[in-house]
């Protein structure tokens, strides 16, 4: 744990803790975290066990500032906020936990290394990497994670990632000036529109192995009862990440490939619906026009799907950001396609 403050000893590391419904827990969440983090941000997010103010009653620790929330934004809403202002107060990379208990401090110095060393911009936790991990995990859960894990690849691009409702993340500070933090989802949401949001910016994610610990708290999400709001959230992000980077950005072999390829496959299948019950046994001409387009399209989309798993990002985006601050050098500004 002292070894990240040696090697990063002029770099703030700064945790931010949504709080709803936590104040049993909260204080051993707080007491767990380490000397190597500088800042600690518990946002109580409309709580009504009034969480934040139980920690300002009674937690010492000097290092903890506490927000506060008029009404009930929801994780993402409450996570942004401490976002904000954690970079506002030069935090050089911003931790997020959970304040229920289910996430180990002990792992924050690892996930902040991994972006301070620049292998990443991102580092969100996998509680999938081990099987052991995995059977831990409640059944409902597990199944729910799992669909929305699969859906979160098309939307996000970054096909090697998964668990993508994970809440354990490090990102570096310099990023919050490239997000459109007004127009990250609030909610359940937030995590996966997150990842489809540092895609936009093309900047790389990475993956932690971690275990989550399962008590007899409560998670106000059901996955399996959500997957079908998520899968409309995804669906949509999904065609906008096309659209930005096949099309607005660039316009690539890939790009012809995903037209060419929609285009076959959608005039096979209406093509073959319509001589479906014909009176007359379909000719063999008849039966090809219907197929062969059907196959070629098929395949051209998947070149196209494999050319946008390799071309997920793989080089740090922050410390190009980080030379742009040198004096003379103006901070490039994002193009303004956030929609």
């Amino acid at each position: 744990m002292h070894s990240l403050s040696l090697s990063h000893g002029d770099k703030k590391i700064a945790v931010v803790i949504p709080c709803f419904r936590v104040r049993s827990q909260i204080a051993s969440v707080i007491s767990g975290i380490g000397p190597e983090v500088e800042s600690i941000y518990v946002v109580d997010d409309g709580c009504p066990e009034q969480t934040g103010q139980f920690v300002r009653d009674s937690i010492r620790d000097p290092r903890v500032r506490i927000l506060f929330n008029e009404t009930n934004l929801g994780v993402g809403g409450a996570t942004l906020k401490g976002m904000v202002q954690a970079a506002a107060d030069n935090a050089d990379v911003i931790v997020k936990i959970d304040g229920d208990g289910q996430m180990d401090p002990c792992l924050i110095p690892s996930f902040a290394a991994v972006v301070l060393s620049s292998e990443a911009d991102f580092a969100k936790g996998n509680r999938f990497f081990e099987p052991e991990g995995v059977m831990t995990m409640p059944r409902a859960r597990l199944i729910g994670n799992a669909g929305l894990s699969f859906m979160a690849k098309f939307s996000t691009g970054y096909w090697h990632s998964f668990d993508p409702t994970n809440g354990f993340f490090a990102i570096h500070a310099s990023l919050m000036k490239l997000l459109p933090v007004e127009k990250i989802s609030k909610r359940y949401f937030f995590e996966s529109d997150l990842l489809f949001r540092l895609n936009v910016i093309e900047a790389r994610v990475v993956d932690i192995p971690m275990h989550a610990h399962y008590a007899d708290e409560k998670s106000s999400m059901q996955p399996h009862k959500e997957i079908w709001r998520f899968a409309k959230g995804h669906a949509k992000n999904f065609a906008k990440r096309v659209f930005y980077r096949y099309f607005l950005r660039d316009f690539s072999l890939a790009s012809i490939e995903l037209l060419l390829g929609l285009s076959l496959l959608t005039f096979g299948i209406i093509f073959g619906f319509a001589n479906w019950r014909s009176e007359t046994f379909a000719s063999a001409g008849t039966v090809m026009l219907a197929a062969m387009p059907i196959i070629v399209g098929t395949q051209l989309l998947l070149a196209f799907i494999n050319y946008d798993i390799q071309s997920a990002p793989g080089t740090a985006l922050h410390p190009r950001l980080e030379k742009s601050r040198k004096p003379g050098m103006a901070l490039r500004h994002r193009e303004s396609i956030t929609a």
